[in-house]
């Protein structure tokens, strides 16, 4: 589901030429912290051994600073920042960078903003003066804008009628009704048409600031050739913008559910509760539970129970979702109508169990030994990489987090994990959401009205 995978951090990976395996890819990666002369900072792994250089950036503040009535502006901006810039068109930019074969996402989280470029190294210079001009000069045309728009008013009707979306739509909704983390990333029909070219240029000027700026950088380039070009790339944002006003954030409806009619033979089910932030001091803990409970694949719990031992479903799994203003539990399951109400009740045994006894000193062995082998998994490319280093800036770590990360895991004990299932878990507040037919099922509510 998209607001899950955006929650959960993921960004889009982008390949240039298919993956550029590091030699020295791991955890315990050289990190090096580079300032220029003009007061840019930037964390950079260098690797020499492929005539590639990938940078990564973002900026705190996403798609829940939306405007209500403008929900999409920072999708719109997104997809428009490499349709022209400075006096470059939209498809005289689009043209050099193909030329150049330079790569080039952008992404809208929900509390952040996030950008990626690959290039080769003897493409370097053009491919950050391109970068440059993005975030300092977008042009927003109105052809290039009338595109987006369209493509993401394409989007949104294909959702409307998608399961998982309807889900994951209404459940953030109920959770979330009076709190931007209620709105969807990828906004409204309303609030699409809504946006304007002014819009889009408030979005830049306010949000891509050097005091928000954070920039990952790796490959075949130094820190002495890298400051110089930090300055000629990012020394033109303004110096600051406009602050985060978003509030914390409680899950509402604890303990609902909600059944929205769709005639599909599967009924997709998401349910979710409270969780923990990602700088809770339970965190580790509560991730040893989550991999145990149902964000372990075939050896998680939910798994064993719901389709192994009785083959109500192919795939079951939940996450920690950790968001800047909330912490969440949330989970997912396909399963026929029919089925829906056995699921329903197994989910809660499993959230029951895990609470009252905790996993074995078993299971929490062979969670730790999975999720600190396959840490070093996540750096395969240069741009996963770039990405990483983003990401660790936008939770606020320090740059030796990837040679602590697995000691922060391996240092939780059995009686941790069950101090916080005691703590975290409750089976009573889960709430679903459920899109199809279920057989046997009772909604406590009933569903939001024009949300799809």
């Amino acid at each position: 589901m998209r607001r899950l995978a955006v929650a959960l951090g993921a960004l889009v990976v982008v390949a240039l030429a298919g993956a550029t395996i590091l030699a020295h890819a791991s955890p315990a990666m050289d990190v090096q912290e580079v300032t220029s002369p003009g007061g840019i900072h930037a964390w950079l792994v260098e690797d020499h051994s492929m005539p590639l250089v990938a940078v990564g950036l973002g900026f705190h503040g996403g798609s829940a600073l939306d405007p209500r009535g403008k929900e999409g502006l920072a999708e719109m901006v997104s997809g428009l920042l490499d349709e022209g810039a400075g006096d470059l068109d939209s498809k005289t930019f689009q043209q050099r960078l193909n030329d150049l074969a330079i790569d080039y996402s952008f992404r809208a989280g929900i509390d952040d903003f996030t950008g990626s470029m690959r290039t080769l190294s003897d493409r370097r210079d053009e491919a950050f003066d391109l970068l440059r001009l993005s975030l300092t000069a977008p042009r927003f045309d109105a052809e290039p804008v009338e595109r987006i728009r369209g493509q993401l008013l394409a989007e949104l009707a294909d959702e409307s009628s998608d399961p998982n979306s309807i889900a994951d739509r209404v459940w953030w909704h109920t959770s979330f009704a009076e709190h931007p983390y209620g709105r969807q990333t990828s906004g409204t029909q309303a609030g699409l048409q809504a946006v304007t070219a002014a819009d889009l240029r408030g979005f830049v000027t306010a949000r891509f600031t050097r005091d928000n700026l954070i920039i990952g950088v790796v490959g075949d380039i130094s820190a002495a050739d890298l400051k110089p070009l930090l300055d000629r790339t990012f020394g033109a944002l303004p110096a600051s913008g406009t602050a985060d006003n978003v509030g914390e954030a409680a899950p509402g409806a604890p303990g609902s559910v909600i059944v929205v009619d769709q005639h599909v033979p599967q009924s997709i089910v998401l349910f979710g509760q409270g969780g923990v932030k990602r700088h809770d001091a339970d965190f580790y803990a509560a991730f040893l539970m989550n991999h145990i409970l149902g964000g372990g694949g075939f050896s998680s719990r939910l798994t064993q129970e719901v389709r192994e031992k009785r083959g109500l479903a192919y795939s079951i799994d939940t996450d920690l979702v950790a968001l800047d203003h909330v912490g969440l539990v949330q989970g997912m399951v396909g399963t026929k109508n029919a089925s829906v109400g056995e699921a329903m009740t197994l989910i809660k045994q499993e959230w029951k169990r895990m609470r009252d006894e905790g996993p074995t000193e078993k299971e929490l062995a062979d969670a730790k030994l999975y999720l600190t082998g396959s840490y070093a998994l996540r750096f395969g490319s240069t741009t996963s990489i770039a990405q990483a280093l983003v990401g660790v800036q936008l939770e606020d770590f320090p740059s030796d987090y990837f040679s602590k990360r697995n000691g922060y895991i391996d240092a939780v004990t059995l009686d941790d994990v069950k101090r916080v299932a005691r703590k975290l878990l409750d089976p009573d507040t889960l709430s679903f959401v459920i899109v199809g037919r279920p057989e046997g099922v009772t909604a406590t509510q009933p569903a939001p009205e024009g949300l799809f």
